[in-house]
Parts: structure tokens; sequence; C-alpha cells
């Protein structure tokens, strides 16, 4: 009882920690701060790479690269941008690379390394079994509409309607005109809302989950790697 408590204690306290404290300690090679970091950052990552890569299974080996790539390269991030820019940049890049290599022949959206929506939510009460079960019926129909989406509607749109990024700012991360986001988010929802107009009031915020066991997988793997790197 007392270890259970004291766990929670120390993760609250990580959980407490800004930003730049955790990367300060993550440039210590201390594995809590890199623990906390990826807990933070696990759902953002992942719907970015899921956004751009066509399934689950490839999104979390990007997201994974991505951490490997950021965990072990901590010298090169200045701190000019936000740590959590600097890693969605290096996510974004490692799926549009995977994506060539899959499909060399198309062309991809890149990401500049030279510059730094609104979620939909269910409306209900309390949540009964039934209500839980039509719940996770709907998320699945946006998962399979969302995921039918070309990568170039696909992720300007999980950017915008599920990480409430702005216009502007997806546009910088992605190096396009800000009307180009602006048509590529109208194309987007033109194609989803004959699929889900009738069925849905909401809940764009439930796809693409990254939580849990999931989570706490995806930090044990980056760490076991890191070690095995000798970063820890």
């Amino acid at each position: 009882m007392t270890t259970n408590v004291n766990q929670a204690s120390d993760h609250a306290s990580w959980s407490s920690l800004p930003e730049p404290d955790l990367i300060a300690r993550a440039r210590m090679k201390e594995e809590a701060a890199i623990r906390e970091l990826i807990r933070r950052l696990n759902p953002r990552l992942f719907r970015i790479a899921r956004g751009i890569v066509s399934s689950d299974a490839e999104a979390e080996e990007v997201v994974q690269e991505a951490y490997l790539a950021a965990f072990t390269g901590l010298e090169r991030f200045d701190g000019r941008a936000r740590f959590s820019t600097w890693i969605t940049r290096i996510a974004i890049n490692t799926a549009l690379m995977r994506t060539r290599r899959a499909r060399p022949e198309e062309e991809y959206d890149t990401v500049s390394e030279e510059n730094n929506g609104n979620i939909l939510r269910f409306v209900g009460g309390s949540e009964t079994p039934e209500a839980n079960f039509g719940r996770t019926q709907i998320s699945g129909i946006l998962e399979a509409t969302v995921a039918g989406l070309t990568p170039e509607l696909r992720l300007p749109f999980l950017l915008h309607e599920v990480e409430g990024m702005k216009i502007r700012d997806i546009a910088r991360d992605l190096s396009l005109n800000p009307i180009t986001v602006k048509t590529r988010l109208f194309r987007a929802r033109r194609q989803l809302r004959a699929a889900l107009e009738e069925r849905l009031q909401g809940g764009f915020g439930s796809i693409f989950p990254f939580d849990g066991a999931r989570c706490a997988h995806m930090a044990d793997t980056v760490v076991a790697r890191l070690v095995s790197k000798g970063e820890l």
C-alpha cells in the first residue's frame, strides 16, 4: 500500500513540472522525466502520425522513432520553440519519409525545419451501458471514415479538429499557404459530412486515442531502446 502511495506521489510530482524543467532533467538522462514527456506527448504525436500513415501499427512505429530521434539528439534542441513543437515536426517528417518509401510515386507536402479547431464532444449526461456502447460504435465509425481520407486531407483535419490547432499554425508547421489549409479542411469536411451528419453529435476528440496501457507500453519500449543504445 505504501509503495502504491509513493508511486502516485512521484507521478504527481513529475506531472506538475513544466516542460522546460522536464527537458533539463531529460538532458541529464533521468528516466522519469523522459517517461513523463512521453506520457504528455503520446496522444498528440500518435494522432499526427496516424494522420499520415495508414495504420495504427505504423503510427506507433513512427512515434517510437520520433522519440528516439529526439531523446538521442537533445543537443540539437535549442529551445527557441517548445519541445512539443520540435518533436511534432520530427514525427511529421518521420511519417512522411516512411510514406514516401512505401509509395515513392506519390508526392507529399514537406515540413520546414526553419519555423517553429475545435474539439467536438458527445452531448449527454451520465454514461449508461447503452450510451457507452453507442459511443464506441460512433467512435469506430469516425475512425474508419477519417482513416479513409487521403493523408493530405486527414492530417490537417486531425490537427485542426482534434488537436485544436489554428489554421495559421497548421500552415506554418506543414509549410503550406493558409488558403491551402482552409481548402483541404473544406474538402475533408465535405467528404466526411455525408457519412457522418445523420449519425453524430460530435465526438471527434475520441478518434485515434492513445492512452492507458498503450501509452505505458510506448514509454517502456522507448526507455528500453534508449537503454540499449547507452543513452540511459
